[in-house]
């Protein structure tokens, strides 16, 4: 859902005002050569991506779609290339998976190198896939393993982008993560003002949300 960002920018002084512990938290003086909105409009994007990045999945939207292309390589595994803006996996599916694989593996994760076994079982497999987001020559792409014949398609693949404030001033945001959100630019402006024991309670209100 795409929101304004005057919008964020209201509701976030709000959660401070509710949540200060004393009649002016943030005081005139604090305020120099930025406005309060201002520093607030610099914090919602790393705000975004930190809550967008954490969230459990079905605290996502469905996201932006991918894969329109696929290339095999050998024992029924292949690769599709990743958006430029990809930032978390949603979910990627083959046709003939028997489960959607919802997380994704970095070439770092001791199941990587599983993925290179000559042994069909130990490799990923329709029963239990495995994605992995790794860099290559091509660009940063999702491998998937495997299928078990090369007539398979992508079913669904979609992932959340990077966060970015659009041209007309708005930013899209998943609606079950806004209210992380704003607790969590909250954080972020208190922190910049050196209010560390309110950034830590509003922290500690955003991680609420999800549990």
């Amino acid at each position: 859902m795409v929101y304004k960002i005057e919008v964020v920018e209201r509701d976030v002084r709000i959660a401070i005002d509710e949540n200060k512990t004393s009649d002016q938290l943030i005081s005139d003086e604090d305020i120099d050569t930025l406005s309060l909105n201002d520093i607030i409009r610099s914090k919602i994007v790393e705000a975004v991506r930190r809550v967008e990045s954490s969230a459990p999945v079905h605290y996502l939207e469905e996201g932006h779609v991918f894969g329109d292309a696929i290339y095999w390589e050998s024992n029924g595994s292949g690769w599709t290339l990743l958006p430029d803006d990809f930032m978390r996996l949603v979910a990627f599916r083959m046709s003939d998976w028997e489960r959607t694989c919802y997380v994704a593996i970095s070439a770092d994760d001791p199941l990587y190198d599983l993925q290179s076994s000559r042994y069909k079982g130990i490799r990923g497999n329709v029963q239990k896939p495995v994605c992995a987001v790794v860099n290559r020559a091509e660009g940063k792409v999702l491998e998937f393993y495997s299928c078990n014949s090369e007539e398979a398609y992508v079913k669904r693949a979609s992932y959340i982008p990077y966060p970015s404030i659009d041209e007309e001033d708005g930013i899209d945001i998943s609606e079950r993560c806004y209210t992380a959100v704003v607790y969590t630019t909250a954080a972020l402006v208190l922190t910049a003002y050196g209010a560390s024991e309110q950034a830590a309670a509003m922290n500690t209100l955003a991680k609420s949300i999800f549990e």
